[in-house]
């Protein structure tokens, strides 16, 4: 292709650049102005380039994620130590990327928030996603998780709800926290969650200094073919950082993407963040001992009984090339495990499986996974194709390409034998139902949470519960403060003392505000929290009234 010189604006020398092209390698000539008849008459129909150029560009948005839209990520790898805690990996899992102390296995990793928009502030009180894609030899591994180690609900049917609930209003579109306690009064297992969101962990300072977790119970399978439950937890080398609301405030005053610029500048000036990920094992079973279901996502597994054991870490030591293909259109899903890994039947688990393959499917399209971010390192050789934007390798068909369906007698691709390694089978024996689990316990572990924070993050927790709780309905409150009554006494007593509290001032504070300007009027709380609806108010309050033009 010829190339033009141009001038380098930045140190005034000449560069070799590279011409500019169409999208189908034709160079442009002009890329300033359409064409016309004459320099300000009509624009003609022919104006290809011009064309493709405005066509694309109103297409070069995928949608954004419905949770998890807010993110950033990064590029790195996992090193085994080829143990757990003191054992060899082998006796509790043959899954290869365990195996070889020191082996490294490539892999991408995106944080996120959870409730907000594509372009939302990262300082927002909400959990972080941290989902993790390793390359693996036997094909992709996603762990799917959260900064946080448990979620609000323990059943995926709830799980639509919730987050609508969470949402902005559908007829005003502006966020209420009245909607999310609306929710989650009605849903007592959301307790011990929002002790922890609610508190200075709900809002992590940076992605570089939160830890990660697994949140749902999955198995590791032995050579026999045997299996435990296991739980994953990363746990960061720089140290777990949090935010109060009122730091949090400040930072987002000055950059709404703070924590993706921390991330991308951490690794181009070579301080590389790293992981260490952790284990927790439990034989699979009922486990009649516990007061709560193993299986249950709104529970932790305590450390005294069910240790963490290291198995490996990992460091993230590349940036993105370009951010929309490598991390906007980076796809993960909680059923993508390889050999050695299985599901438990966690019914969050059950019900993300197939939710967020799906999710991808819809947002990035039916060949998501030929995408390089997505697509894996080992070899692929599948029937399925067609669909937009097939790349299908001819490979993939095996040793005759006619055939695109199995069985046959005539060759193409062949099933692998299921006892080479002996799958896991676990047995049941029981009535398919709808019903809940019956061990619920939701308020043992969210009375353990409170009490186990220092003084100053159970002020920070009250201080915020109650400004978010002064503005909802009073059964909502009294709900809620129920729900923490139950958890500890005192923090039900310090809830219900703090909305009283609240509610005073906003009382007083609506007997001595006035609206200023043309639309003087009293002043009114509206739908959103304290602080939303302060700011909302110093917008007119606050600004200077300037005549027409």
């Amino acid at each position: 292709m010829a190339e033009k010189k141009g001038m380098d604006v930045s140190n005034g020398k000449d560069v070799e650049r590279e011409t500019l092209t169409t999208r189908q390698g034709r160079p442009v000539t002009d890329n300033q102005n359409i064409r016309t008849i004459g320099d300000r008459g009509p624009a003609t129909l022919e104006n290809y380039d011009f064309i493709e150029k405005i066509s694309h560009f109103d297409r070069e948005e995928v949608p954004e994620r419905i949770v998890h839209a807010r993110g950033s990520g990064a590029f790195g790898y996992f090193e085994t130590y080829g143990k757990v805690g003191d054992d060899p990996v082998e006796k509790f899992t043959r899954a290869k990327v365990f195996s070889g102390a020191g082996k490294r296995t490539p892999l991408m990793v995106r944080f996120s928030t959870v409730a907000g928009s594509k372009d939302s502030p990262e300082t927002e009180r909400d959990p972080r996603g941290f989902a993790i894609k390793m390359y693996t030899e036997d094909g992709n591994w996603d762990l799917v998780g959260n900064n946080l180690k448990i979620f609000f609900i323990r059943d995926a049917m709830k799980f639509p709800d919730m987050i609508h609930a969470f949402k902005a209003d559908p007829v005003s579109n502006v966020p209420n926290p009245q909607r999310m306690f609306d929710f989650v009064s009605r849903s007592p297992e959301a307790t011990h969650m929002i002790t922890f969101v609610f508190s200075p962990w709900g809002i992590p300072a940076t992605y570089r200094h939160m830890q990660g977790s697994g949140v749902n119970t999955y198995k590791w399978v032995d050579e026999k073919g045997e299996a435990v439950l296991v739980k994953y937890h990363w746990e960061p080398k720089s140290g777990i950082r949090n935010l109060t609301q009122e730091e949090a405030s400040a930072i987002q005053a000055k950059n709404v993407g703070h924590a993706t610029q921390d991330l991308y500048e951490a690794i181009e000036r070579g301080d590389y963040p790293e992981w260490e990920l952790f284990v927790q094992i439990m034989e699979d079973g009922y486990h009649p001992e516990l007061d709560f279901d193993p299986l249950d996502d709104t529970k932790l597994w305590p450390e005294d009984k069910f240790p963490w054991l290291p198995v490996g870490r990992m460091v993230l030591d590349r940036n993105p090339v370009n951010f929309h293909a490598e991390i906007e259109q980076a796809a993960f899903g909680t059923g993508v495990l390889v050999d050695g890994m299985d599901f438990s039947d966690d019914k969050m688990l059950q019900g993300r499986t197939f939710s967020y393959s799906d999710t991808q499917r819809y947002r990035v399209g039916a060949n998501y996974l030929k995408l390089p971010v997505n697509a894996p390192k080992a070899p692929v050789r599948t029937n399925q194709h067609r669909g937009q934007m097939d790349i299908h390798n001819p490979k993939e068909f095996g040793d005759n390409p006619h055939i695109n369906y199995e069985p046959s007698m005539k060759g193409g691709l062949r099933e692998a034998s299921e006892e080479e390694p002996p799958q896991h089978r676990p047995t049941y024996n029981a009535a398919a139902m709808s019903a809940p689990i019956d061990r619920p316990n939701n308020y043992g572990q969210a009375g353990d949470t409170y009490r186990s924070f220092e003084d100053w993050e159970r002020d920070e927790l009250i201080e915020n519960l109650s400004g978010a709780l002064a503005v909802c309905d009073k059964r909502i409150q009294d709900a809620m403060i129920g729900h923490f009554t139950h958890a500890d006494k005192d923090y039900g007593r310090r809830v219900k003392e703090g909305i009283e509290k609240k509610m005073k001032e906003m009382e007083e504070k609506k007997m001595e505000d006035k609206v200023l300007g043309r639309d003087a009027s009293k002043s009114k709380y509206g739908q959103g929290s304290l602080a939303e609806n302060e700011a909302t108010e110093d917008a007119v309050k606050k600004s200077h009234e300037a005549d027409p033009y």
